[in-house]
């Protein structure tokens, strides 16, 4: 048997209420039974509970997880074999549980307590309903001013136009939020400061209600009090939580790349690194792409609107290709620059809200090209 970890079936896993079911537990060791049930509440779960073998009720074969104690292995050894069977025990010596796993066709050995966090992650899935996770894009400026966070935010916006669920995260707090240039740093809901001290897991669902809704988006922004730090653990539990969602999610980086930065660039698909076309800018930016390149796995560049587009020769203007060879990355674009844009945000209209915009036009081509369900692939 290949031993491996987090494999649940969901056929037939929803409830008469449209809710995702809870797993069923099969035991009748009670001290296991009460851990069982506190990790399922810990998880958000409403577990189905069996003190018999699987053949006392559906739930063997219907059941989206299905944890077995232990002590009945022996009870379970003739049921038909299905995927998502967790053989639960607390003997840390007992080697035996290994061939009890391959006689009851367990996917996964887990021993209490140290298992208890894996457990926690897989039942909460299950709460949840997972599916694909989302398509996570991370927006990098080579250089202040690049248009980076602009970019972000018109990414999310056309992304959510187009119907998609989509969530934006500011990775930057020193960028003053960007529900700011949402028009929505008045809005009600949560901001950074309230997940700073998060520990395990989030819950998506949780998370999303949480969360300003601003042009059909949810944001998770910055907001103007003092700095607050927020530890790695509680942006890997974020940003984890944001991508069970499903859809789009658009991270706002900033410029250096520290503990909780790299988290956020782990778990980042595809990233766009915004450099206006000026042999300065990519000067710096090849610093920037060094350092996240150490975390994100498929960084690529968009020319951004600087000072250098549309330079006479000899003044500093580089072509967008030569940009990219600079810095060895591939090529995506140029991010337009559009004319009015800080009128329009003044009067409540965010980046890319112009649906003919030349800006909302170049996101518009650019989901376009990365379908949303094709996490992790190319452009």
């Amino acid at each position: 048997m290949e031993i491996v970890g987090g494999v649940i079936a969901r056929d037939g896993s929803a409830s008469s209420d449209g809710r995702q079911r809870g797993p069923l537990i099969l035991t009748e060791d009670v001290q296991l039974l009460d851990d069982l049930l506190r990790l399922c509440a810990a998880a958000g779960a409403r577990p189905e509970v069996h003190h018999g073998g699987p053949g006392c009720g559906e739930g063997w074969d219907s059941a989206p997880l299905v944890l077995v104690g232990d002590d009945a292995a022996d009870r379970v050894r003739g049921a038909a074999r299905r995927r998502g069977v967790v053989l639960v025990g607390r003997d840390q010596d007992d080697s035996g549980v290994w061939r009890r796993a391959v006689e009851i066709g367990a996917d996964h050995v887990l021993l209490l307590p140290d298992g208890e966090q894996w457990l926690v992650d897989r039942i909460a899935d299950v709460a949840e309903g997972v599916g694909r996770p989302a398509l996570t894009v991370g927006v990098i400026g080579g250089r202040g001013g690049a248009g980076a966070s602009t970019l972000a935010c018109a990414l999310a916006v056309t992304a959510a136009r187009a119907g998609r669920r989509t969530m934006l995260v500011d990775a930057d707090p020193l960028g003053g939020g960007l529900d700011v240039l949402l028009g929505g740093e008045t809005a009600d809901g949560l901001r950074w400061p309230a997940f700073a001290a998060s520990r395990g897991r989030v819950g998506g669902e949780a998370l999303e209600e949480s969360l300003p809704e601003l042009h059909a988006l949810r944001v998770l922004s910055w907001d103007r009090g003092e700095a607050v730090a927020v530890a790695p653990e509680a942006v890997r539990a974020v940003v984890s939580a944001a991508r069970r969602r499903g859809g789009v999610v658009v991270v706002d980086l900033p410029r250096r790349v520290d503990e909780p930065v790299a988290e956020a660039l782990a778990q980042v698909d595809l990233g766009l690194l915004v450099v206006p076309p000026e042999l300065r800018a990519v000067a710096g930016a090849r610093r920037v792409a060094s350092a996240a390149g150490l975390v994100l796995r498929d960084l690529r560049v968009v020319i951004g609107a600087g000072a250098g587009r549309g330079a006479p020769a000899g003044r500093g203007g580089l072509d967008s290709e030569e940009v990219a060879r600079l810095l060895g990355l591939p090529l995506v674009g140029d991010a337009p620059w559009e004319p009015g844009l800080a009128a329009a945000q003044a009067a409540g209209v965010p980046p890319g809200g112009l649906a003919r915009g030349p800006l909302a036009r170049f996101c518009d081509a650019f989901w376009g090209r990365v379908p949303v369900d094709a996490v992790g692939g190319g452009v």
